[in-house]
């Protein structure tokens, strides 16, 4: 829509800090602003008028000045070219200074009543004066909330300028405007952003400002000023469909945000900006709390960098870190495809408040009883919409979960129903707490999903079905499994932990558990050279404190006696089930064998129960190809039938750990587990990811598995093609003895299949 235009008012905004392409990146404050009116009409310039915003510092020092405005109309006194120049104490003063003067010119001049303001470029206006007046709780004068951008309009006539190096002297040079500027703010100069824009050089921007105005009005241009850009003046609430697509370039991810922020809040950060109509959506961690993080869409990628230079600005105390993301990542928090969501959230302009706890037999009519005023109350506060307005939270399956949103019409009956946080509903108290559009998508995303791993992936060669995992019992504890260790813990810690123990640790005897991010779990296991020395250290170390070189905590550390076997199925990712400890002759509270702290543990819990997929190779050509793996899975020697960690139906899948290179100055001959002077199987089945591209092939493989008691004739390189193509930076499959990560030198990421 084509909208009259009777005077544009040119205005350029300084602060104290950056300028150019980096104003209002470093959240200065606006000291100097300047404009000069033009009559689109007869084509005529206005006098320049300059407003400095000084603070006003007289209350520290005792004195008070009479007036808060001061007009000086000598130029002679400023010095920088300024027709009229006005001081004002703090930024409200200046907009209200601001606004008054410009009516009164406008007024005075008679031509119209029409009039839009004019910047070079969109930081002056929504990168200045709108977050700053947002932080300070300012209210703006309705004329910032639409401008033209000089840049913009230039580029109509000049279609292969680039906005982004675009500037005053460019568009005056190439309308044959004189400019007379020094020479370091000239076309050619190279413009050092970071620099303050002395205030002569404002002034004249501004003067060269109108003359290209003048110019594009005149022939052979007769340019029309139509469509102004326009700033959103309020935050609109809204749904997003999971289908809808979201441009990459739109979306940005805020980090750091107070617990207790809003949607709204997190519009007034970003005010000056078009956030799109329900484009801010606040993250929730697991347990359903927001976690400090938002997802924000803007309506185009010239707002979403804009909002990217707002990276470390602060929302009270806090700094607010600001990154780019993806429409992909927006839809995955904000998406919806419940049409039951969507007619719920497509009343605009309600409040909504989530409810938690709520008895899983709850109805419609008990929660609006909730919320309906008590004997003797005047507060009301009904919810809009009757049931229409209630919004129960269930599983797939139909069963509620105990949440529930309600809408109310207007935020004085938002207040007035969360004034009823933890009151009693049938025999639960209910929480209450002020919700956003996105909060309900992703709660109801969150119930109504699928699990994450319904099925387990079939693996490459079938897996024995009858395997018992768990160690027989009566073994032999020479084993130390030492728990709670702090994160920095090192080697050298232990060993100073051990004491005279450490003569009685096996060469490459010790081995730090990492969890799969590569982190310290806190558990560590230790091969001594007899089961009476692990005893002995085990009554004499446990619950001692052990302090850490790099750190300044300490914390007790458990310590207990094992087997080889039982720690060779903690460290393989297992563990040992409760159900099945009657079968022990020793109390499941004197081995310590909880599992680790690790992913592992939440992968393959004896409770998992996936359905059986079909193996790539079925059973009978896998055992034609390749010789059994139970026997090698722990040990050489053979594993008695026994425990039954995983039901004979279902697939197993191992996850393993990595572990810290061996004590230094230990030998490098491998005793990780005894094995007799022969194997009754050839071995088991390794594949190994990672291999790098250039590398020797099997001269490379027979250097990296080396130390594992069998010749290097026995490795032997199968074809891939057996199990498929494998892809770039993967080795062949391997044959190896027995399934064993290389406990000195690099790490080695096997994979047992």
């Amino acid at each position: 829509m084509t909208e009259q235009v009777d005077y544009l008012v040119v205005v350029l905004a300084a602060t104290s800090g950056a300028s150019g392409e980096l104003l209002g990146s470093d959240e200065k404050e606006l000291g100097q602003l300047v404009w000069q009116l033009v009559d689109i009409k007869n084509k005529k310039l206005g006098r320049v008028n300059e407003l400095l915003i000084k603070p006003d510092l007289s209350d520290l020092s005792g004195e008070k000045e009479e007036e808060d405005v001061v007009e000086e109309s000598l130029e002679e006194e400023n010095g920088s070219g300024a027709d009229c120049v006005f001081t004002a104490t703090s930024l409200e003063t200046a907009l209200n200074l601001f606004h008054l003067k410009l009516t009164n010119e406008v007024n005075s001049a008679g031509a119209g009543t029409s009039v839009y303001l004019c910047t070079d470029g969109q930081l002056h206006i929504r990168q200045v004066i709108h977050p700053e007046a947002a932080s300070k709780n300012i209210p703006v004068p309705d004329c910032f909330y639409s401008f033209f951008d000089l840049r913009k309009e230039f580029k109509k006539h000049f279609s292969s300028s680039d906005l982004k190096t675009l500037n005053v002297h460019i568009m005056a040079e190439s309308l044959c405007i004189p400019a007379d500027v020094p020479a370091m703010w000239g076309p050619s100069a190279t413009l050092d952003s970071s620099a303050v824009l002395p205030p002569e050089i404002a002034v004249q921007q501004v003067q060269i400002m109108g003359n290209i105005i003048l110019a594009m009005l005149s022939e052979p241009f007769s340019h029309t000023f139509s469509n102004p850009e326009r700033v959103s003046e309020k935050f609109e609430t809204g749904t997003c469909s999971k289908m809808e697509k979201v441009c990459n370039n739109t979306v940005i991810r805020a980090r750091g945000l107070p617990w207790q922020s809003s949607d709204q809040d997190i519009a007034r950060f970003f005010r000056g900006l078009n956030i799109a109509k329900g484009g801010a959506a606040l993250c929730l961690n697991a347990q359903g709390r927001r976690n400090g993080e938002a997802l924000v869409r803007f309506v185009s990628e010239e707002h979403r960098d804009l909002a990217l230079q707002r990276h470390k600005h602060h929302m009270g105390n806090r700094y607010i870190e600001v990154y780019k993301a993806t429409g992909e990542d927006f839809l995955k928090i904000a998406g919806g495809t419940s049409n039951e969501v969507a007619i719920f959230l497509s009343r605009e302009d309600q409040i909504i408040v989530r409810m938690r706890g709520l008895p899983f037999t709850a109805t419609h009519e008990q929660v609006l009883a909730f919320f309906s005023p008590g004997e003797g109350l005047k507060e009301t506060c009904p919810v809009s919409g009757g049931k229409d307005g209630i919004l129960f939270v269930r599983y797939p399956d139909g069963r509620p979960t105990g949440d529930a949103f309600v809408l109310f019409a207007c935020e004085e009956h938002a207040q007035s129903a969360l004034r009823k946080h933890k009151e009693i509903l049938g025999r639960r108290y209910i929480e209450l707490f002020k919700s956003t559009a996105a909060e309900v998508q992703q709660v109801l995303n969150r119930y109504s999903s699928a699990p994450l791993i319904p099925v387990a992936p079939a693996p490459l060669v079938s897996m024995m079905p009858a395997v018992s995992l768990l160690p027989p019992p009566g073994g032999v504890r020479d084993c130390l499994r030492l728990r709670g260790l702090p994160y920095t813990a090192s080697i050298e810690d232990i060993l100073a932990f051990l004491g005279e123990f450490t003569h009685d640790i096996r060469p490459h005897g010790v081995h730090m558990v990492l969890n799969q991010q590569g982190r310290p779990s806190g558990d560590c296991f230790i091969q001594m050279t007899s089961a009476e020395r692990a005893i002995q250290a085990s009554q004499r170390l446990h619950k001692h404190v052990m302090a850490s070189q790099r750190g300044a905590n300490s914390r007790y550390v458990e310590v207990f006696p094992c087997s080889a076997e039982e720690m060779g199925l903690v460290l393989m990712g297992g563990s040992l089930s409760h159900t099945h400890t009657h079968t022990h002759t020793r109390s499941r509270s004197g081995t310590g064998l909880s599992p680790p702290p690790c992913k592992s543990r939440r992968l393959s819990p004896p409770s998992y129960s996936f359905t059986p997929a079909p193996p790539v190779l079925p059973t009978e050509a896998a055992l034609s190809l390749y010789p059994p793996l139970g026997q090698v899975l722990l040990t050489p020697r053979p594993l008695p039938p026994g425990h039954a960690y995983y039901p004979s139906s279902a697939q197993l899948y191992m996850n393993y750990t990595a572990y810290y290179p061996s004590p230094p100055g230990s030998p490098t001959t491998v005793g990780y587990f005894p094995s007799p002077p022969s194997l009754s199987s050839p071995g088991g089945l390794v594949r190994m990811p990672g291999m790098t591209y250039n590398s020797n092939g099997v001269k490379d493989l027979i250097n990296a598995v080396q130390g594992y008691q069998r010749p290097a004739e026995s490795v032997s390189v199968l074809n891939s093609s057996l199990i498929g193509q494998s892809s770039g930076g993967d080795a062949p499959l391997m044959s190896l003895p027995a399934f064993m990560t290389k406990p000195a030198g690099q790490y080695l990421d096997l994979t047992l299949l």
